[in-house]
């Protein structure tokens, strides 16, 4: 398999949401998992496990947990290629040691953090072959439901979904904050305000020239952070068997 220079892709990343109708092998698939199992992994835990989804039915229903109270969209869940679950698993270390704690907090975290290595190791791998995805967190719209469609048991948590296949579409990269806005040296540093509103204008100029929208980072932010986000999710982490102290 020929791929790109890591640096190369990383750089290039862009959301990909129209695919060819071409399938991905089982060879090239294999190779991507085997990519992502070699993420780093908190204390050799490998507690992630990954839900190809592949029943069409099924894939319908999660679009629909994905759109949520909207009309449309998120065609792609059920269009792509590939359409994969990136799940928290505690159920092989309850098989091996059935009273690990996996209550606690720090649990939850050392999957969650886990869990989006292995994505982008998946993903970026995917990059570099030609391929193109996009991670789907929607479809914690409704855990409960999906947990339901997937016949997740106890001690596993279905964290993020990703669309992979061949391109069919050619798309803008969207503007990234300046590194001296995310990084400082020793101590943290608060962002600079006025840097902080000169990428706002980034981002609104942005979004006029790709399709003519009156959208800025701050109405971005405002629209995901301004009222409840997910509000089920802690009960429904709590009776997965996790997130309890």
């Amino acid at each position: 398999m020929n791929s790109q220079a890591t640096l190369q892709t990383a750089l290039n990343h862009r959301s990909i949401r129209k695919f060819t109708e071409q399938a991905i092998s089982k060879e090239l698939l294999n190779t991507l998992i085997q990519a992502g199992q070699m993420a780093s992994t908190s204390s050799y835990l490998q507690n992630i496990s990954i839900i190809r989804v592949t029943d069409k039915t099924k894939r319908a229903h999660i679009r629909e947990v994905c759109v949520g109270n909207g009309k449309g969209g998120h065609h792609y869940v059920e269009n792509c290629a590939e359409f994969l679950v990136f799940c928290i698993d505690a159920t092989r270390h309850l098989h091996f040691v059935p009273d690990a704690q996996i209550g606690w907090t720090e649990v939850l975290l050392i999957g969650a953090v886990d869990a989006g290595i292995m994505a982008q190791n998946v993903l970026l791998t995917a990059e570099s072959l030609g391929l193109g995805g996009v991670f789907i967190g929607s479809l914690r719209n409704n855990l409960n439901r999906i947990a339901e469609i997937l016949e997740v048991p106890y001690g596993v948590v279905p964290m993020v979904g990703m669309c992979l296949g061949y391109p069919n579409q050619e798309v803008g990269q969207r503007p990234r904050l300046p590194i001296d806005l995310i990084m400082s040296e020793n101590r943290f540093q608060a962002a600079d305000k006025d840097a902080l509103n000169a990428f706002n204008d980034v981002v609104k100029d942005y979004y006029q020239q790709r399709s003519q929208l009156d959208l800025s980072w701050q109405e971005q932010i405002r629209n995901n952070l301004g009222g409840e986000v997910r509000p089920d999710i802690l009960a429904f982490l709590q009776k997965q068997g996790f997130a309890k102290r």
